[in-house]
């Protein structure tokens, strides 16, 4: 589905990824951990073609660098971006509308509004109510509900958990596990590797732009020394 090799990206002259090999498989769950600063978002955006990027970077088949970033979404690849990047004047139901603005099948569209309610069941409480009165949980639910609104055959998930209070983060990890049991692939940038290692099928961790260590988020979660060096975890 998704694969990577030698992917290398810099804001201006400094390098934030360097030789990055990584691929996905259809849906699979793949958690990229590390520290503030590994490169994280950075991957996220290469493959979302809001960052320049060199190497090799395909999804089933295509050179993504030969797409342009408007096209991407159409191929089927959906970015959660950090920090949410909601429009905070408009509604819950616009922000979710606004993630299928390209797609013209009205009746699939509307389907999906009620698959992100069934998931997010707040949010259809809420549908009228302007955005920026929300919590932050519930952005991130509304934020991760427009991603799905544009039918991903992959969606890029960066921090998905971060400045959420434990009960709202654990709905949200619920719901990560649902979107995958549906069929649909997953990349999750997050720094919570606790929460990442039980739900995750393999792992990526990077560090300084590299990947340091990789494995199956079982092995990873067992091993002592990767716990402690990688993951900050006891």
């Amino acid at each position: 589905m998704l694969d990577i090799q030698n992917l290398s990206a810099a804001y201006g002259k400094a390098t934030a990824l360097e030789n990055i090999t990584l691929n996905v498989m259809p849906g699979e769950l793949v958690a990229v951990l590390g520290p503030n600063g590994a490169g994280k978002s950075t991957l996220l955006k290469a493959i979302s073609r809001s960052l320049a990027s060199q190497g090799t970077l395909t999804f089933e088949g295509r050179s993504l660098h030969e797409e342009a970033t408007e096209n991407v979404v159409g191929l089927g690849i959906c970015h959660c971006p950090e920090g949410r990047r909601l429009f905070p004047e408009l509604t819950v139901e616009k922000n979710l509308q606004l993630g299928a603005y390209l797609r013209n099948d009205k009746r699939a569209v509307a389907e999906d509004m009620q698959r992100v309610f069934a998931l997010f069941p707040i949010l259809s409480e809420r549908g009228s109510q302007i955005v920026s009165t929300l919590s932050g949980g519930q952005q991130q639910m509304v934020a991760i509900g427009r991603a799905l609104m544009g039918a991903p055959k992959l969606l890029l998930l960066d921090e998905p958990s971060v400045g959420i209070a434990h009960r709202l983060k654990m709905e949200i990890f619920a719901a990560i596990q649902q979107i995958r049991s549906r069929g649909v692939a997953i990349l999750m940038a997050e720094q919570d590797a606790q929460s990442a290692l039980q739900i995750a099928d393999r792992v990526y961790v990077l560090e300084h732009g590299h990947v340091a260590q990789t494995g199956y988020a079982k092995d990873l979660a067992k091993d002592d020394r990767i716990r402690r060096i990688y993951l900050g975890l006891n």
